[in-house]
Parts: structure tokens; sequence; C-alpha cells
């Protein structure tokens, strides 16, 4: 069957049409700072404007293939839209457009990457223009929307399932629309949550700093797992009661939302009955376990306390994609390095707002190749993969293992285009592999130039072209893309 354009694109003009509300919004933060709300006011009515003709066409209940193409062009749409403030308001390196694409790109994926060199440079709305294209980013802007627009309750499971990579999410309720509504009721009230004890720190002497226009933007960043500050400092800039709270949150952000709806329904249990949870967790105490000691022995810190603080932000921020950094540890020593370069490839869990492979596909890889190895020696036996008390169907241990694989192989490849790209700007091959990963993941800051006190700015033009199409193609986890890249798709 072929393609239903006039479906497709009346669902990602009802998404467009919904954007215009975050850039009002935005254009009201400009005016309470007296500042220009042209930059906002124009991409609101052009978004408006479109999403109307589009939304206009006729559509009907959706497919497979046109979920495909409504999750990979309204990502895309979003992020071009969404580049439109930071090109208008044309100050420092925004001017540029494939500037203003790359922080836009970066925000909406959730990746954090920036290009921002001069912060004091930006006007704050701004700047809480691209912490709110995360948080829009994190859940997933479909999500969102299935919730807010009752429009797209055609094919609005598929657009879940696709969108959070995960089946659980649509057994919720039997209703699709309410689903959403409760999981976006539910990010909400996480952020607000945050707002408000970050604000009571500051109140109380124990946040020096955090204002709150902080406490807005870093709310809006941590819980979408996303890590745009507006601080040059990043959350360096706060005390170490602030970096904890930080940390706690970015470890709810990067949990599946169905078990963190579990737990507002009294039924704290379902947490750590999930093997998939246990195995996250287990990740990110070992990671930190390591890293502490590697940077007690090198003798970073002059006490434990801040040794474990600073080993245990690092690791949960790149772990669950967040980004965030409490010192730059670009100066760390390699050993220190190497851990938080491995730390990318994990991510969090399935229906959550982390990026990266996510753990239930480690899970998964790592049983099947127990399941092989005992088979090798007891070639009768029959043993199926299991998660938790479920059995993972051999389906799904074949997709599962296929996506890692590709996952793998895709940032080799692109690792050399970086390489080859970068030549003769002084980016070294382990600098080259940490902007590949950390674009493809979308985890934000990488090595070197493009370190956590650092930018992405100076890598040429065409480089960041290539990492504004690397951020997209990792948000919407590859499958979306290869798959419309296909023969078959069209036929």
């Amino acid at each position: 069957m072929r393609v239903d354009w006039r479906t497709v694109l009346a669902l990602v003009g009802t998404v467009l049409q919904a954007l215009a509300g975050p850039l009002v919004l935005s254009a009201l933060v400009a005016f309470g700072y007296a500042e220009s709300p042209v930059p906002f006011l124009l991409p609101a009515a052009l978004a408006l404007g479109v999403g109307l003709v589009f939304a206009r066409l006729p559509s009907r209940d959706i497919g497979i293939r046109e979920a495909f193409l409504v999750v990979a062009l309204v990502w895309l749409a979003v992020g071009t839209v969404g580049a439109l403030p930071f090109l208008l308001a044309g100050t420092g390196v925004f001017a540029n457009p494939v500037d203003a694409a790359f922080e836009s790109m970066s925000g909406i994926t959730t990746t954090g990457a920036t290009v921002v060199v001069d912060f004091d440079a930006h006007a704050r709305s701004l700047l809480f223009w691209r912490a709110l294209l995360q948080w829009m980013g994190g859940l997933g802007i479909l999500v969102l929307a299935v919730g807010l627009l009752s429009q797209l309750d055609v094919g609005g499971a598929q657009l879940m399932e696709t969108e959070t990579q995960t089946q659980d999410v649509t057994k919720l309720t039997p209703r699709i629309e309410e689903t959403a509504r409760l999981l976006g009721s539910l990010y909400l009230g996480l952020t607000a949550l945050l707002v408000v004890v970050l604000l009571v720190l500051n109140v109380v002497g124990l946040g020096p700093n955090m204002d709150p226009y902080n406490a807005v933007t870093h709310a809006l960043t941590t819980v979408s797992t996303a890590g745009f500050s507006p601080e040059p400092a990043s959350a360096g800039a706060f005390s170490p009661v602030v970096q904890w709270v930080l940390v706690a949150f970015m470890l709810v952000g990067a949990t599946n939302f169905v078990l963190l709806y579990a737990v507002t329904r009294g039924r704290p249990r379902r947490l750590f009955q999930s093997e998939e949870f246990r195995f996250y967790l287990g990740v990110l105490a070992g990671g930190s376990a390591l890293v502490a000691l590697v940077l007690a022995v090198d003798g970073e810190f002059g006490s434990v306390e801040a040794t474990v603080r600073h080993a245990t932000f690092q690791v949960v921020s790149i772990v669950t994609t967040t980004g965030y950094a409490t010192v730059d540890f670009d100066l760390w020593s390699p050993a220190a390095k190497h851990l938080l370069f491995l730390g990318m490839f994990v991510g969090g869990m399935a229906g959550s707002t982390t990026c990266s492979l996510k753990a239930f596909r480690w899970l998964v890889v790592a049983k099947t190749l127990r399941r092989d190895l005992f088979t090798e020696l007891h070639p009768e036996a029959i043993r199926p993969v299991r998660v938790g008390d479920r059995i993972v169907d051999e389906g799904t241990v074949r997709d599962v293992n296929a996506y890692v694989l590709l996952g793998l192989v895709g940032f080799a490849l692109l690792t050399v285009v970086v390489v080859v790209q970068t030549r003769g700007t002084g980016v070294g091959e382990f600098e080259a592999m940490g902007i590949a990963a950390s674009t493809f993941l979308n985890i934000g800051p990488a090595f070197g130039a493009a370190g956590p006190y650092g930018s992405y700015a100076s890598l040429p033009t065409t480089t960041k072209w290539v990492l504004v199409v690397l951020m997209w193609v990792g948000r919407i986890e590859i499958v979306p893309v290869l798959v419309v890249l296909t023969p078959e798709f069209w036929r």
C-alpha cells in the first residue's frame, strides 16, 4: 500500500500548530526581561499558519509506514522551526544558519551539544527557548502531542510505541490519548517538583545562585535528561546539595515512565521487581565506583565527598545522556575519561527520556551471550532469554542484537567521517570518537574542544551539518530512517 502523504502532512501540521504555544511562552519570557519578542512571534505565526494548512488535509487512521514517516518528519520540522528564534535573534554564533540549526537540533533531540561560546552575549529568553526545546524533546514531542491533540488519536498507538521504543506504554490505560495525557502529567509534575525543590534550597541558603530562572531552566533540562544550562560552568555553578538533587532527578528522568507511574499509584516495589531497573542502577553504581577509584588514585579532589560526588555526577550525567558537568572532566586522566566514554554507549531505560543504546538492549545482549555459551556445552538444551519473569521472543532477541550491532558499526563509520572532516583542525582521534558518540547517541559534551566546558562552534561548517543529521538520526533511533530509505518502503 502506498504512503498516505495527506495523512502524514496533516499530523505533522497538527504538531506544528502546537509548537506555536511554546514559542509564545518564550515571547512572554522575553517581555518579562525587556527583550525583543520578535524572534519568537514570527516563528510562532509561521508554525501556526503552515500547521493550519497541513492539518486541514483529509486524514485517516495511519499504518506503520505513515508512523515511521511522521516520527522522522516531525522531529525534522520542529528542529527546523526551532532554529528560527536563534537565527532571528542574530547575536553571536547564532547569526550563522548552521549554528542556529545545530543548537535547535541539539535542543529538540535532547543532545545538549552547544555552539555557545559566550553565554552573556545571548538574551535570557533565547536561553530559555533552548531549555524549553529540550523539555519538549525529552518525553518525545509526539507523546505530548498525542495527549494534547485529539486529532492524533488516529494511529496514536503506533506513534506512541515508535516514539517510546516500548510496547508497555500502550498498556497503561485502554485509551491511548489518556495514556499520553497521563505520561505528560507525570512529566510535568516531576518538572514542577524539581523547580520547587531547587527554589526551596535557594531560600534556605543551600542553593546560592539557584534563582527562579536557573531553577526553571535546569528543571526543564534535567528531567528531560537533556543538559542545556544557561551557566557557562553548567552544574558546577551550584552547591554540592543542588548537584546531588540534580543527580536524583537525572536518575528519575532516565527511568521507565510506566514504572514511575506505578510508584505514584502506591506500587514502589514494581521498580525493584524490574530486572532492567536493577541492571541500570548497577551500571551507574559500578561506573561511579570505578571513576571515583581512579580519581582517588589520581588525587584529583581533596575530600572523599567531593571525589564521590563528582564521579557519581559525571557518570550519571553521561549514562543517562543528560550531559551536565560539575567540573571540566576533559582535564581528568585518560583512565577516567575512557570510562566516561564507555558510559556514553549505555543509556537509561526504555520508555524514559534518555537516548543512547539503552539498558534493556544491553541486558538482552548479555543474556543472549550467556545463553549461547551454555548451549555450546549443552547443544540439546532449549534455553529462552528471560528478562525478569518475561521470556523475550526470538524475534525481539534478533532485533535487539541487530540494533546494537548497527549502532556500533554506525558509530565506527561516523567516527571516520568526523576524523576526515576535521583533519588539520587539531581534533585528535579520541576527540573525534567522542564527538561522533556524543552527537549520534545524544549525550552532549565530548572531549577536547567539544568538552564539557567547551563548544562545538570551532568545528568546520560541513562537520556541523553532518552532526545535525547525526543528532536527528540518533534521537529517532536509526531504524525509522533506514526503513524509510529502503525501496520496499515506497512500493
